[in-house]
């Protein structure tokens, strides 16, 4: 059995980790922390687990979590970098939902958000958790940064036509929207229902902090140069991810559809639809799943990729239990197999 702690367990990914991993067949529940409710009963926080789980909060322990074979970072930024070295040093392996790791240079990760970056030296060894591209670098990894929500569902969507080199990668557009879960579990006058509720708008027009991220893990696909206009929206539902993609076509006589099922033939958790589809954030509500649909309207130089995911699965605690997987071993989707929830 893999032993493993959740820190920062009072979250939205979170509740969605200990939900999945729960009912994983191969995974024992050790530790969850948090400082804020210590000493509560974890089913006393989320009433959907009672009966599952049985441990409360406790605060982060380094004798308890050294003990773990695993350990989840479902906190804020610049938490995971204070003490994943300790955790690595003692064994554990270490998978980060937030984004300490994401970015591979230092002086990015300071410019974006704002704190320079307590183990600089682990950047080089932390593996991109996009097991789509990096499957082989996944499994020998002790260090996995789970890539964010919105550039699960852009880089997914994009990375067949770089592959491919079938479009301008100067010419991409990224046209994102989500629900009010993916601004996490907290008070904030943007996200309560009188304002987020029969509502709608974009946000972080100008700059967004996955926007280099997007960018790197399409440059590593794509080469330089590469541009990205990326605009993120809040919309007026709880969960999920619809990102609307588009770029312009280098080579005309190239059979999309077809492209699109070849790449993801082989993956269990990307399902490309047949043509002229249109999925629904619903279509993945709850599940590890990403749906993609690929257009090319009135067959011009225009491609238009349909994206979606739950950004509270396969954008967040799904990916990194299919991460956990790939690290121990097992089959990529142990304890992932769940059918998304309709209506």
């Amino acid at each position: 059995m893999i032993k493993v702690g959740i820190i920062g367990g009072t979250g939205y990914t979170g509740v969605e980790l200990l939900r999945l991993l729960v009912a994983h067949p191969e995974v024992e529940l050790a530790v969850i922390t948090s400082r804020g409710e210590k000493g509560l009963p974890v089913s006393a926080l989320f009433p959907n687990l009672r009966g599952r789980v049985n441990l409360v909060f406790v605060e982060p322990d380094d004798t308890l979590l050294k003990g773990c074979d695993v350990v989840f970072f479902a906190t804020p930024n610049g938490t995971a970098m204070q003490s994943a070295p300790a955790l690595l040093e003692a064994g554990a392996k270490v998978i980060d939902l937030a984004a300490d790791f994401r970015l591979r240079h230092a002086e990015d990760w300071e410019r974006w958000y704002g704190m320079p970056h307590a183990c600089p030296d682990l950047l080089a060894e932390a593996v991109y958790g996009l097991p789509e591209a990096n499957r082989a670098a996944i499994r020998s990894a002790r260090l996995v940064a789970n890539p964010g929500c919105y550039p699960t569902a852009v880089q997914l969507g994009f990375l067949p036509l770089l592959e491919a080199g079938i479009v301008d990668p100067c010419s991409l557009i990224a046209d994102a929207k989500s629900g009010v879960s993916g601004a996490g579990r907290k008070a904030e006058v943007g996200i309560l229902l009188a304002e987020a509720g029969d509502n709608f708008k974009a946000y972080g027009v100008p700059a967004h902090r996955h926007l280099p991220e997007i960018r790197q893990g399409l440059a590593a696909v794509a080469g330089d140069p590469l541009d990205l206009v990326f605009v993120p929206h809040l919309t007026p539902m709880i969960r999920g991810i619809h990102a609307t993609l588009y770029a312009t076509l280098t080579v005309l006589d190239t059979d999309l559809q077809s492209l699109f099922e070849k790449r993801y033939a082989d993956e269990p958790f990307v399902d490309v639809l047949p043509p002229k589809s249109h999925p629904e954030t619903r279509s993945v509500r709850g599940a590890n799943q990403c749906r993609l649909a690929v257009h090319r309207p009135r067959d011009g130089k225009t491609v238009v990729v349909l994206s979606v995911i739950d950004n509270l699965v396969k954008g967040a605690a799904g990916q990194a239990v299919q991460n956990m997987n790939l690290m121990f071993g097992l089959p990529e989707t142990v304890g992932l197999e769940g059918i998304a929830l309709l209506p």
